[in-house]
């Protein structure tokens, strides 16, 4: 079943796959008895509520993130979740990039040793009108960039190196006429001292990825998504015994963007498995929780 508020798109979505109903009421698909799965990616305000019905029907979730517009709305999604044996995921699609899964296992294997700080950089140039959408309105977004594409920062950089239990942040909006910030500095400490230094822009100009991994032996650097964003590549700069200049390895990417479909792919598979646990919602509330933090403390 597709659900959309525009009758004519849900159907031209739904004819692309034999059999399959068209509907304006999102309630229609999470109540449905034939429904197992629903995939929910709708303005933030939507992205909680529908969730936690999804759950409380018996469905198992994937949810656009950041889930919801704070810690809160998440809150109540989790409580679902613990009356029901599903799956519920956020997409978080960045982990399965394959330059960021090389980097995963290559940071796993020890070849950059102890980790000691994460630089990042995510950022767009928005279009016309971009201060007229959805995301400019904070009964419907929540936020500005740092709950776009802030969170897909934060969640990296807690994939890395774990918790933030101190935070520093603060967000502006420079250009856009809107209420959100248009953009978002952080500064995340680990209990140990480990940094993150984030900036998620959408002063950008000229989109930009750049993750940037440095260790005691050695440095590793994935820029690129794809598409507008350049070639994905993940540069290893290896740190010699001498110090002076780094074996560099560099490996490219090309190509059609695909880490949507191996996330989803992912998660049917944990479906099938029926190894459910609440870690995906747990990592989206915690970034939500440091989002919220510097909002508080750090209004625009």
């Amino acid at each position: 079943m597709t659900v959309d508020s525009d009758r004519e798109r849900a159907e031209a979505l739904a004819a692309s796959s034999l059999g399959t109903l068209a509907s304006t009421d999102w309630t229609a698909a999470v109540t449905h008895p034939e429904v197992e799965t629903v995939i929910i990616s709708t303005t933030n305000n939507c992205l909680a509520p529908m969730s936690e019905a999804a759950i409380e029907n018996g469905k198992h979730v994937l949810v656009e993130k950041p889930a919801a517009r704070t810690p809160q709305e998440l809150d109540q999604v989790l409580k679902a979740l613990v009356r029901r044996n599903v799956c519920a995921w956020v997409g978080f699609n960045h982990r399965y990039h394959p330059a960021l899964q090389r980097a995963r296992v290559m940071v796993d294997s020890g070849e950059l040793g102890q980790l000691m700080f994460i630089r990042g950089r995510y950022g767009h140039g928005g279009r016309l009108g971009y201060d007229r959408e959805w995301r400019a309105d904070p009964e419907l977004s929540g936020g500005g960039e740092l709950l776009d594409q802030g969170v897909h920062l934060i969640d990296l950089a807690r994939w890395f190196l774990g918790d933030f239990p101190h935070v520093v942040g603060s967000i502006r909006t420079y250009f856009w006429q809107m209420t959100p910030e248009d953009n978002g500095f952080m500064l995340l400490q680990t209990q140990s001292g480990q940094t993150a230094w984030l900036h998620a822009s959408s002063t950008e100009w000229k989109n930009l990825f750049s993750f940037e991994i440095y260790g005691k032996k050695g440095k590793l650097h994935v820029e690129g998504l794809g598409g507008s964003y350049g070639v994905e590549r993940l540069s290893y700069y290896k740190m010699s015994a001498e110090m002076g200049p780094p074996e560099t390895v560099i490996w490219e990417y090309p190509g059609e963007d695909l880490s949507w479909q191996r996330e989803f792919d992912a998660f049917l598979q944990t479906v099938k498995r029926g190894a459910y646990t609440p870690a995906s919602l747990e990592n989206a509330r915690a970034a939500l929780q440091i989002v919220h933090k510097i909002y508080q403390e750090t209004p625009v």
